[in-house]
């Protein structure tokens, strides 16, 4: 007996290395189908100048147009929650990669201002159901290395935006028309969706209890507490600076300092490299205290939003700006805020946390665009960036200093 099950055992090892793989295997199509949205999301702003001219809107609109699929994430949070209640995690993706294709392919034919802020809304409501599905599966079923998982969601984000805009330029450049690449995105959604129906498993994508749980020590019992409250209003503030950048930096770019598509391109996929650091920038936040990695990252955002609207034209220095903004603003303060949100409150208050930190960011996010578009227009470039960005971060480093460390939960495994 002793030697039958000697025997049997390398067998069993095989077979949990081939079941771990073929799993990571599906995760990964599942990472490819948010790395396909993030190259859907970054061209817009790309071909933003190409929009404008073509319809005469003005700056502020099309900072709006830019940055209105996020309105569409804040709405659709909570009701993504009561959908994953009830239907399937792999169902509930596919249904969001579908809203975002078709909202994606239809801007191409809007007609004006109105139809097209309706289907790019569309797509931030079909994202939100993707993002928060995905972040279902990840933590669910990689309950070990939670951090690791939705650090790799982000990660995929970046290379999305690393690839994205180098290939819109290429295909603007061959086509001669924003549309093409606008249409060409939305269309591989729906490969994507065909990928995961045929080669995801819901063993993957339904596990609902796994072997290990998580203990939380601390954390508020309910949202009203003090570090959810300071953690809403700096929510509110990178919504309005990280969108800030992403719906207008390529128009400044292109408007201002009169760069190509294809070296806009270039400069958007190197911050896209900053974005792959969020694994650094998550463990800085479970390293140090939260003022200090709020508290500095907010301080170097404004920093960075003086020098990269300040006009300096030289492509190596833009593109150093974009790398260091990519890492600090979205691999940090992004990655941060969403897990203290978490951390400052008991683990079964986790998806309210959560849903308070999408609607939050996302919602403030959606004006961002417009807002720098507007200021731009009436006091130009240096004076958006002053006010938008260094002087909003200054108010969140400060912010940040009021949280309280003591009074977030930490977890550990049971």
């Amino acid at each position: 007996m002793n030697d039958a099950t000697t025997a049997g055992a390398p067998g069993r090892a095989h077979a949990e290395t081939d079941t771990r793989l073929a799993m990571l295997a599906m995760f990964g199509i599942l990472l490819a189908s948010y790395v396909i949205n993030a190259m859907d999301r970054q061209i817009f702003p790309l071909l933003a100048a190409d929009v404008r001219k073509e319809y005469g809107f003005s700056l502020a609109d099309t900072g709006l147009l830019s940055t209105i699929f996020t309105l569409g994430m804040a709405v659709a949070g909570w009701p993504t929650g009561y959908l994953l209640a009830r239907y399937s995690r792999k169902a509930v993706l596919q249904i969001g990669i579908a809203i975002f294709s078709v909202g994606t392919v239809l801007t191409a034919y809007a007609g004006g201002m109105a139809d097209m802020l309706v289907y790019r809304a569309a797509t931030g409501i079909g994202e939100a159901m993707q993002l928060t599905a995905l972040i279902a599966v990840a933590t669910s079923y990689f309950v070990r290395y939670r951090a690791v998982a939705v650090g790799a969601i982000n990660a995929s984000f970046g290379v999305g935006a690393i690839i994205g805009p180098i290939a819109a330029a290429v295909l603007l450049s061959a086509q001669g028309t924003w549309r093409g690449p606008i249409i060409g995105f939305g269309l591989i959604g729906f490969v994507a969706m065909a990928a995961i129906w045929i080669a995801v498993r819901p063993s993957l994508t339904e596990v609902v209890n796994n072997r290990q749980s998580l203990a939380g020590e601390g954390g508020a019992s309910g949202l009203n507490n003090r570090n959810t409250v300071l953690l809403t209003l700096l929510s509110l503030i990178g919504g309005l600076i990280i969108y800030g950048y992403l719906g207008m930096y390529p128009t400044f770019l292109r408007e201002q300092l009169h760069y190509s598509p294809a070296d806009t391109g270039s400069v958007m996929s190197i911050y896209g490299l900053g974005v792959l650091a969020s694994l650094i920038g998550g463990w800085l936040g479970d390293r140090f205290s939260p003022r200090l990695v709020l508290g500095f990252a907010f301080l170097s955002a404004a920093a960075l939003g003086y020098f990269i609207f300040q006009g300096a034209t030289a492509f190596a220095a833009q593109a150093c700006l974009s790398f260091v903004w990519g890492f600090v603003v979205s691999g940090t303060i992004y990655v941060n805020l969403a897990g203290y949100h978490v951390k400052s409150v008991v683990p079964d208050q986790a998806g309210r946390a959560t849903g308070i930190f999408v609607t939050s960011l996302y919602g403030s996010g959606a004006f961002a665009g417009y807002l720098i578009g507007f200021i731009a227009n009436k006091a130009g470039w240096v004076s958006a960036g002053l006010i938008q960005i260094s002087c909003l971060a200054i108010v969140g480093a400060l912010l940040s200093l009021a949280l309280s460390p003591r009074d977030m939960s930490s977890s550990r495994s049971r």
